[in-house]
This record gives structure tokens, C-alpha cells and sequence, in this order.
């Protein structure tokens, strides 16, 4: 199949959730996206190595998430660089290998109200269209000062998608696992074996 419309999600996925799964998958139907490629960081430029899992562990986790989606794949780009990710040098990876296709890249809110302070915010917004899901109910406003210190071209290479408001997120999901709480319905079954067979988190 020919993928003009590709669509990636880069992060951490430590670990990965349903978060993120309807993140990607909300992005495929309202983009027509073709296909997406999640992109696991070896060490994100925004986080410190704190409570990160190993690499592989992480990667592996992100294989068993997305294993009965036929539209979702997985790249080991940013891991085998071993050092820092920076989504330019992702993008442009992806853009070598997929030339006439068109980027979507996939983020959270969060990411866009720090996207000024990434590499080349320029050249990101130049490869791509920056999609940032959204929870029901919350609005944007292009006035705000996040606006005023990206590209002049950020409104019309920036859009945005509603997603259901699900309460997920990495960082709690680990906390519940400190606590020894149940973490079933949080991630993929696989997700949550994988994490207790390896002693993930402090389980």
C-alpha cells in the first residue's frame, strides 16, 4: 500500500498506555492516515533518565501495544542513535524513506505549549503538520503567548483533534505500580504481564 499520509508518535512510552493508543488511533481516523509509526525515544531532550526503563524494555512494551493493529508500526530509529532524540532528526529520517508522503506528527498538549523550546521548531513545522490531540471540552486560544514565540506559519502547520478524556498517564501508572495498585485497563494485558514478568517500575 502506498502511504502519502504517515502519521508518528514519538515519546518515552514509559510505559506505554491506552493514552496513547487512542491518541494514534483518533489521529489515523481524523487525518486519514495511512499508517503510523510509533517512535520510542533512547532519551527524550525534555526528561531526565529518572525512573526511565531500559530502551528495550520500553521498546518491547510498544511492540506488544500495538501487535493487532495493522495500521500501527514501531521504528527503532531514535533508540539505535543513543543519545539524545530531537524530533527534527526524526523527521527528517522518515521524510529519506517515505518522500512523497505527507508527515503528521502526533502529540499531547504538553508538547505543544514546550514546542518553542524544541530544535528547529522551523524546520519541524516545515516537514510536518504538528497534530496535537485535545480533550473534549478545552479550547484553544492562538492568542496565547505559546503562539507568539513559534514560527510565523504555526497556525496554519499546527491543528488540532478531540480525543475522549481519559485520566491516563505514564507517571501514574508507574506511581500505581509502586504502590503495588492494579494497573489492568490502564495498559494493553500484554503491556501489564510484560511489566510484572520483568519487574518493571518496582513491581
Amino acid at each position: 500500500m502506498t502511504v502519502t499520509k504517515l502519521g508518528i508518535i514519538g515519546g518515552t512510552f514509559n510505559p506505554i498506555h491506552y493514552g496513547h493508543l487512542i491518541a494514534a488511533e483518533w489521529a489515523k481516523e481524523v487525518y486519514d492516515l495511512h499508517k503510523i509509526i510509533f517512535v520510542p525515544a533512547y532519551h527524550p531532550p525534555h526528561k531526565s533518565f529518572n525512573k526511565i526503563a531500559d530502551k528495550n524494555y520500553r521498546y518491547t512494551m510498544v511492540q506488544k501495544a500495538i501487535l493487532d493493529n495493522s495500521h500501527f508500526d514501531i521504528s527503532d530509529y531514535e533508540i539505535k542513535q543513543a543519545g539524545t532524540s530531537y524530533t527534527i532528526d526524526t523527521l527528517n529520517y522518515f521524510k529519506t524513506i517515505y518522500p512523497s508522503s505527507q508527515l503528521y506528527f502526533i502529540a499531547g498538549l504538553d508538547s505543544l505549549l514546550n514546542l518553542h523550546t524544541w530544535k528547529n521548531v522551523a524546520g519541524i513545522l516545515s516537514l510536518s503538520t504538528f497534530i496535537v490531540a485535545t480533550r473534549a471540552g478545552y479550547n484553544i486560544n492562538f492568542d496565547d503567548d505559546v503562539y507568539r514565540n513559534l514560527p510565523d506559519n504555526a497556525k496554519e502547520k499546527i491543528s488540532f483533534y478531540k480525543i475522549p478524556a481519559l485520566e491516563i498517564s505514564s507517571s501514574m501508572i508507574r506511581e500505581r505500580i509502586s504502590q503495588k495498585k492494579s494497573i489492568k485497563y490502564l495498559v494493553p494485558e500484554r503491556v501489564e504481564k510484560y511489566i510484572i514478568e520483568n519487574n518493571l517500575y518496582g513491581v
